[in-house]
């Protein structure tokens, strides 16, 4: 018995008087007049404590009654019609009710389109996603849950999310590691995207940006847009890409000649082995796995020399290819990192995993009207990534990625001395 009086009475003592009716009908409806009840009362609260009891004159009111007003508001189930109280304060100008106010800022029904679609939902299912098949809650026209409804709800909030992520300050991230990678959308769309590492291996979406193609162009905008941001250029990183020659350029000329790039080992491998005749694909795999698992960066190099040489006589083309960017395949491997944090880093699989969220969000949307729609459903599927982000596995061999970082940062300046010295004298 004294658990249940203690239950009783923390319980809120909401107005359930109509609402109460509704219990016949449907559990459903009872909650949806019960809130419909409560809010009722928070905002005849607000009036009153804006102009007093009724047929006060109390002489420290803001306001006066000035009737009542229909308005709707945003549920999980549809837009729901409500009569609230209006104020006009002493100046002749409408006072707001913070209750409604704070009810309609939290926008309940775009955020279940929003998150409806990002589970692959579609707009056409939106209506049965938020009501029960066979329930008794009423819809009329205008209750928002139409599928033009459901899109303008998902537009506008992504939009605003997007404008807030690429907004948002990274000066106080710690970033080691930037992953930059492009998705094609369309024939002519292309979707570039940066994620960050921070010394504990939390993962972080940084930015996006479209272009025509992957060129220079599109990475430089896409980097000048992290730098503006907060992303110092003097910090020493290491950069992972899928072996993009625009990428690099872009890199380099952003954070100098001397930055450290990482070429993608699983993007080289597949590409030398889509070139290859397949009797060769299972030595030659074998090799380059031995090069990527070696500690010594010489010993690595030359095996893959080796290897190119050798094939110089039935593939002159993928020998050719293979040389082409080795010293940024080994980028990890110089750096002497330990064996697990030199698997982690060595690819751009987190970034790829984001995209595959992306294509798996973005799944349902038959075409692309513009750019705009690409970004957002694109910043929205990215941000849904990272509510799933893990640290990286190999967080805990993070501080020796700093100290190599550091050490090749110190190396290059003294040379950039020396050299500049030479050239004088």
């Amino acid at each position: 018995m004294k658990t249940s009086t203690m239950m009783t009475t923390a319980m809120p003592r909401a107005p359930v008087g109509k609402a109460w009716e509704e219990v016949s009908a449907s559990f459903d409806r009872f909650c949806l007049a019960a809130g419909i009840e409560t809010l009722g009362a928070m905002m005849e609260a607000d009036a009153e404590v804006a102009c007093g009891p009724r047929h006060s004159r109390s002489e420290d009111r803001r306001g006066h009654r000035w009737g009542h007003t229909a308005g709707k508001l945003g549920f999980h189930a549809g837009k729901v019609a409500i009569e609230r109280p209006r104020v006009r304060g002493l100046d002749g100008k409408e006072l707001p009710l913070a209750s409604w106010e704070q009810a309609v800022e939290e926008d309940w029904l775009g955020q279940w389109a929003m998150n409806l679609m990002l589970i692959n939902v579609s707009t056409r299912k939106f209506r049965r996603a938020v009501r029960l098949p066979a329930g008794d809650v009423p819809t009329p026209a205008g209750s928002g849950v139409s599928k033009s409804a459901a899109s303008r709800h998902f537009v506008a909030l992504s939009a605003a999310r997007m404008q807030e992520w690429m907004a948002s300050e990274l000066s106080k991230l710690d970033l080691l590691v930037v992953q930059i990678d492009g998705i094609h959308m369309t024939g002519d769309l292309v979707l570039v995207a940066a994620i960050g590492i921070d010394g504990k291996g939390v993962k972080h979406p940084l930015g996006l940006i479209e272009g025509a193609t992957e060129n220079s162009a599109v990475v430089q905008a896409l980097i000048d847009n992290l730098i503006a941001r907060g992303l110092d250029p003097a910090v020493p990183r290491l950069f992972i890409i899928d072996g993009s020659k625009a990428l690099s350029k872009a890199i380099r000329r952003s954070f100098g000649r001397e930055a450290l790039i990482q070429r993608c080992q699983i993007h080289k491998a597949r590409n030398i082995m889509e070139r290859l005749p397949k009797p060769l694909h299972a030595a030659v795999r074998r090799v380059l796995r031995q090069a990527w698992e070696l500690d010594d960066a010489g010993k690595a190099e030359r095996l893959i020399r080796n290897l190119a040489r050798r094939l110089e006589h039935d593939a002159p083309g993928v020998s050719a290819s293979i040389l082409e960017g080795l010293d940024e395949i080994l980028t990890v491997t110089r750096l002497g990192l330990p064996k697990e944090l030199r698997r982690a880093l060595a690819c751009t699989n987190i970034v790829e995993n984001v995209m595959s969220t992306v294509r798996r969000v973005c799944r349902n949307v038959k075409r692309w009207r513009s750019a705009a729609m690409a970004l957002r459903w694109t910043a929205a599927a990215m941000q849904e990534a990272a509510k799933g982000f893990r640290r990286l596995k190999a967080h805990k061999q993070l501080p020796t990625l700093r100290a190599a970082l550091e050490a090749h940062q110190m190396k290059s300046s003294t040379h950039g001395v020396l050299a500049r010295q030479a050239n004088a004298a």
